[in-house]
């Protein structure tokens, strides 16, 4: 690992330290980062800052399907001419951005927020999936859920999970066909890869 050296200044030591919480950066990323940010203008900071803490302080999930907004329910819930019938059970926000991006589907989703994964210290309760079960019982609707799980081992166990939940509904269960690698993540899949395992997907 790089070592800063003692000469470096505590408050940019500190810097580095916060900038590596983030995902996917490392000691030197960090440190590329720190040193950038310090050469940044005080406007431009505080714009930055103020982004950061506008951000947090409005963001939170909607109040039907999980998914982040700014509103009490997010745009795709709120959009009457999208397909109530078929939704769509994603692990993350991402993954929504990535079926949105592929384009040409109109189902709506419901966000979990995590997989099923006892090593990680991640239980039912954890994740969004009661939410999803009141969800089913309130609107009579719903004829398909699409689990969109990554094809990992949790992911693949939190689907099968869900769909002995679904048994006692009238709804359709299928999953996403093997377009998608195994061990893959729905946010790096390409569009092409993407449309092929919904459009392939079978019966659980």
């Amino acid at each position: 690992m790089l070592n800063m050296g003692e000469y470096v200044v505590a408050s940019l030591k500190n810097l580095v330290e916060k900038l590596k919480m983030l995902p996917g950066i490392g000691e030197k990323s960090a440190q590329r980062l720190a040193y950038h940010i310090i050469g940044l203008q005080k406007n431009e900071i505080k714009s930055f800052v103020d982004a950061i803490l506008d951000a947090k302080t409005k963001i939170h999930f909607c109040s039907i399907c999980k998914n982040l907004t700014d509103s009490e329910v997010c745009s795709i819930c709120s959009d009457e001419n999208r397909d109530g019938s078929t939704i769509c059970v994603v692990e993350s926000p991402q993954d929504v951005v990535s079926f949105e991006k592929s384009g040409g589907f109109n189902f709506r989703y419901h966000v979990l927020h995590g997989v099923i994964s006892p090593l990680n210290g991640v239980g039912l309760s954890d994740i969004y999936i009661d939410a999803l079960i009141k969800r089913l019982e309130a609107n009579g609707d719903v004829k398909e859920v699409i689990m969109a799980t990554n094809p990992t081992m949790e992911g693949e166990a939190t689907a099968l999970y869900i769909k002995k939940l679904l048994k006692r509904f009238d709804i359709k269960v299928t999953r996403l066909a093997c377009g998608v690698p195994i061990g893959g993540d729905l946010e790096y899949t390409d569009k092409m890869t993407l449309i092929r395992a919904l459009e392939g997907r079978s019966s659980m």
